[in-house]
């Protein structure tokens, strides 16, 4: 990074000395600058003198807005109990220290806990259920592979690495690049085999090439009597499940399902699955059955083999002090993605306890990235909620705060940092001062704990004094070594990587009658179905969004490669980059609807209404439509974003949000109307 003479950063650049990301960043990070140094970032604390989202605030001092903080938090434990205050955050800038040192507070007074289901919640367990671990081959190997499978992940947009290895894969060994996705976005574009499927039926292909194998001899037989739970009732199940069976299922031909098959039965095949083809109501199956190629063709067992979704298991990290979990324990847990319903004051949704009254949330946007944006916004506004917002912007969730606290960028305090695509745990030293009177995270619930009588150390100490504990308590070494490195790597050995001493269940083998009990108990799960009314092999699970008369297309809503979620939609080059809010659709629906390029179109739902501008797009299957990027509801014509229209049901089987599966209906908008 360039740090120049006046204290402001200039160019952020990837690490040529760390093996996987080699040099490269990707371009919204390397223009971080902007951020930084943004003319809107704020810098004082600011209390609401108007109406809720009114915009009229006032600047007070620091002591002023934490009394006041911790008075509010006290009034609403003494009303309904400390379960009526919810510490709300999620991954902001990633680093551990101040992402989950709220939750030092949440366990020192009995705050409610906090059911992380919004982004991993559905990928996470469909990988376990198969592998008995969240881990899986070094991505470097990518580049010894023959194929790379690029499933479900726009790796240009959002794991640029993996197109640095896959690229080399393919200079180095002529590999073949396969991406599996709903739209011909940039990774498929690069792809030497294109699989253009129906979102929600990935499962449906990995079961049809499953069967290939089986029908051809790709399979490896002997790898599965020794790594696997394979039998004869579900080769039994796989025979009845041919492309023939898939192709109307997931819109591809019996020919191009073979191909495929064939294509990835190769030994030295590498399956990089994403998170993208997860986010259905289906998507913890789709995540395992595409898992079961690798094990029915034997790829782990060589170099360049096998599959990789997240190395997150694998870290061995105690964050016991950093989470606080000897000071006591948390209230109910709410699942965050249903803060809609949690703060409506729906029973099921606050576990039978009471009403949310009092907030703090760090970290994260709410008020635009969540499911279900009416009944979001709706329980945010109320004027009887206390809420505290820590920001670096003024986010839309921010607007509807109390009190907004301002809060420090990632380069401006003390962190260590973990990458699930990757194998070393980062430190990230403080590098840049905050402007204004902007705090961290850290500094922030150290100072509400102290005033709310806490007296554990740990709301004293500072955040390298907690990274140096944590990195210490984990067995990670010397922290000085540490320190002077930059790094740990924590690659497990190539053999364990690859399960050669087995899976991750007492029997070592790999399961494709998926173990979501065992899952549930790994990962601390809570059943969001009846376990026993879910398919017993893998399978394609037909609960997806179904289309209808009155909504025939299927909404996906996918990242851009100039957004991160919220992040970056302030910034001037990721919004020249990204442009106004629009939709991707298919030529042929365009005709049929009467509707032009540059027109723009209603997209509606039972849960609200959007407006978009159209962009033709004909690598995509027909009654799709993809809107690329999360940008603010008043970017958009009348104000409503597109998770007004995604749902915030808890897909099985222990939630998570099915932001790509949403059934929808448009409506074209007159020229006329639109210019007005």
């Amino acid at each position: 990074m360039d740090l120049l003479e006046d204290g402001s950063i200039g160019r952020v650049r990837g690490a040529k000395d760390d093996p996987y990301t080699d040099g490269v960043i990707c371009e919204k990070v390397a223009r971080y600058a902007e951020r930084v140094h943004h003319k809107d970032r704020l810098l004082y604390p600011l209390r609401r003198i108007g109406a809720k989202g009114s915009g009229q605030w006032q600047r007070i001092g620091w002591d002023e807005a934490l009394d006041e903080i911790a008075s509010r938090f006290r009034q609403a434990e003494e009303e309904a109990g400390p379960e009526a205050v919810w510490p709300y955050y999620y991954a902001g800038t990633m680093g551990h220290v101040h992402r989950d040192g709220l939750n030092r507070l949440r366990h020192a007074r009995g705050y409610s806990d906090q059911y992380d289901t919004i982004c991993t919640g559905l990928a996470w367990p469909g990988y376990v259920a198969g592998t008995g671990l969240l881990g899986g081959v070094d991505p470097v190997e990518m580049a010894d592979s023959d194929v790379v499978v690029i499933w479900g992940t726009n790796a240009v947009a959002t794991q640029v690495n993996v197109m640095t290895h896959a690229m080399r894969a393919r200079r180095r060994n002529g590999a073949k690049i396969v991406a599996v996705d709903v739209y011909e976005n940039a990774t498929m574009q690069q792809a030497d085999m294109q699989m253009l499927l129906r979102p929600g039926t990935d499962a449906a292909l990995a079961l049809a090439a499953m069967h290939v194998m089986l029908r051809e001899g790709l399979a490896d037989r002997d790898y599965m009597a020794r790594f696997t739970d394979f039998s004869p009732e579900f080769e039994a199940h796989v025979m009845t499940r041919s492309p023939e069976w898939a192709a109307p299922i997931t819109g591809l031909s019996v020919e191009a399902i073979e191909a495929f098959a064939r294509l990835v039965a190769s030994p030295r095949t590498y399956f990089r699955l994403g998170y993208g083809f997860t986010r259905q109501r289906n998507g913890s199956f789709a995540m395992h059955a595409a898992l079961c190629l690798p094990a029915m063709s034997g790829a782990w067992q060589h170099r360049g083999g096998g599959a990789l979704h997240s190395n997150s298991g694998t870290w061995q990290l105690d964050k016991s002090r950093l989470t606080g979990q000897h000071l006591g324990k948390s209230g109910r847990s709410l699942d965050m993605s249903q803060i809609g319903a949690v703060l409506a004051g729906d029973e099921k949704a606050l576990k039978g306890g009471p009403p949310v009254k009092a907030m703090i949330v760090q970290n994260t946007n709410p008020a635009s990235v969540a499911p279900d944006q009416t009944a979001t916004r709706k329980g945010l506004a109320r004027d009887d909620l206390f809420l505290v917002v820590h920001e670096q912007f003024m986010t839309e969730t921010a607007e509807l705060a109390d009190i907004v606290l301002p809060a420090t960028m990632f380069l401006e305090h003390n962190d260590y940092y973990t990458r699930g695509g990757h194998t070393r745990v980062l430190l990230g030293p403080k590098l840049a001062e905050a402007p204004g009177e902007a705090r961290s995270n850290h500094e922030v619930i150290n100072a509400i704990a102290l005033r709310l009588g806490l007296e554990d150390e740990g709301f004293r100490a500072s955040d390298q004094a907690i990274v140096a504990d944590t990195l210490t308590r984990s067995g990670y070494g010397d922290f000085d070594e540490i320190a002077a490195r930059g790094y740990v790597e924590r690659a497990r050995p190539e053999r364990d990587a690859h399960f050669a001493g087995g899976f991750g269940w007492p029997d070592g083998r790999f399961r494709f009658a998926p173990d979501w009990p065992g899952a549930a108990a790994k990962m601390g799960l809570i059943w969001a179905c009846d376990p026993a009314s879910l398919p017993h092999f893998a399978d394609h699970y037909d609960i997806i969004d179904q289309l209808t008369d009155a909504q025939p297309f299927k909404l996906v809503t996918s990242p851009a490669r100039g957004f991160l979620n919220s992040t970056f939609n302030e910034t001037p080059g990721s919004l020249r980059r990204e442009g106004e809010p629009s939709v991707f659709m298919h030529p042929d629906d365009m005709v049929e609807l009467g509707i032009e390029q540059e027109d723009h179109v209603e997209i509606g739902n039972g849960r609200g209404v959007v407006t978009l501008l159209v962009r033709p797009m004909r690598g995509m299957q027909r009654k799709v439509l993809v809107a690329e990027g999360l940008q603010p509801n008043r970017a958009h014509r009348g104000g409503q974003g597109i998770n007004v229209l995604t749902s915030a049901e808890p897909a099985p089987p222990f939630g998570g949000v099915p932001f790509h599966d949403t059934a929808v209906w448009v409506r074209p908008i007159a020229k006329r109307q639109a210019a007005e």
